[in-house]
């Protein structure tokens, strides 16, 4: 569960208690009515709930800007109940959730281009470029940790199951710019330092096959699922998984060391990881019933998520396609 907060105008009192008791909030109560004529009532909401609850009080206030709605996160609530109230709490079945704004705040973050991601994404290149060259991966596996280029892939297809074009495209250039940095770093590495495909940790990255393809998208689908059931720990798990930073870094290298078949393997690969998190956490927002509060904006988003989803599906296929032309091995140049 989670303390939905909200501080309005002592006229919305009533209202606001109406409201606690049809959104079946276990528990209700009232702060002190501040000098500006404000009060403050706070509801225990259970996560089924929350969100409708949410979209009810955002139209409630719709025409004020002297309310606010806070959620709070709770580690646990106490309180005596019987034997038979207990026992209907104990065959509840135990889901936790998040509702569209608690989505949002925490995962826009990962779309903000500041100083931190980019000392992140830099210091994370240099350490995946090192384990990659010294075949450590152990090292490998700690740059795939500190890497933040999961966040803007996330961002982007959670910004187009909202229509948010803003966030899609503050997303998209996060995205893009921790790519770049990563891409240049590797490539100055690589014309300066020896980088050979004798160890497997280069070469098994110059490479792609389906099995890419299935880790990608249940890798995506997975990020997804523990954003939006409250279990984000399980994130580190899946950076690890999808491992968008050592194809980039192998990339830069190989175009460094002008090694271009490799430099295309490993872009390839790069790409292929890039589509599948965002078509499957695409999809999974959609099956999460994330979108725009009201139908004006649903309507209005309609096409922007129609146009980047089709897109998706076409790089998808596009990748497939090559994928399968390079393992049947075909005489082409790559």
């Amino acid at each position: 569960m989670r303390i939905v907060e909200v501080v309005a105008d002592a006229k919305h009192a009533k209202t606001l208690a109406g409201m606690a008791r049809f959104y079946g909030a276990v528990d209700y109560w009232w702060g002190n009515t501040s000098a500006d004529g404000r009060c403050t009532i706070r509801m225990l909401v259970p996560d089924e709930k929350r969100q409708a609850l949410i979209d009810s009080l955002q139209d409630l206030f719709i025409a004020t800007d002297r309310a606010r709605i806070v959620v709070q996160p709770i580690d646990a609530t106490l309180t005596h109940e019987g034997p038979a109230q207990r026992d209907a709490n104990d065959n509840k079945e135990k889901t936790v959730s998040s509702t569209r704004e608690e989505l949002y705040t925490q995962i826009a973050k990962g779309a903000q281009l500041d100083s931190n991601y980019l000392i992140l994404t830099v210091l994370s290149t240099l350490v995946a470029a090192i384990g990659l060259i010294e075949d450590n991966i152990a090292v490998v596996v700690g740059a795939m940790v500190i890497a933040p280029l999961l966040g803007p892939n996330i961002a982007l297809a959670f910004a187009t199951s909202l229509g948010d074009r803003d966030l899609t495209w503050r997303a998209l250039r996060t995205n893009i710019v921790g790519v770049s940095i990563a891409v240049a770093i590797s490539i100055a590495i690589g014309l300066f330092l020896p980088v050979g495909l004798d160890n497997a940790s280069i070469a098994l990255r110059t490479d792609v096959d389906l099995a890419s393809v299935v880790l990608g998208l249940a890798s995506g689908a997975a990020a997804v699922l523990s954003l939006t059931t409250g279990l984000s720990s399980t994130l580190v798990g899946v950076m690890v998984a999808v491992a968008l930073l050592p194809p980039a870094a192998t990339m830069g290298m190989m175009i460094g060391a002008e090694r271009w078949p490799d430099a295309f393997g490993a872009f390839l690969l790069l790409t292929t990881n890039i589509v599948c998190v965002l078509l499957a956490a695409k999809l999974v927002f959609l099956l999460k019933g994330v979108r725009p509060r009201s139908w004006i904006e649903r309507n209005r988003a309609k096409q922007s998520i129609l146009i980047y989803f089709s897109l998706w599906v076409v790089l998808f296929l596009i990748l497939v396609a090559v994928i399968l032309i390079r393992t049947t091995g075909w005489d082409i140049p790559w």
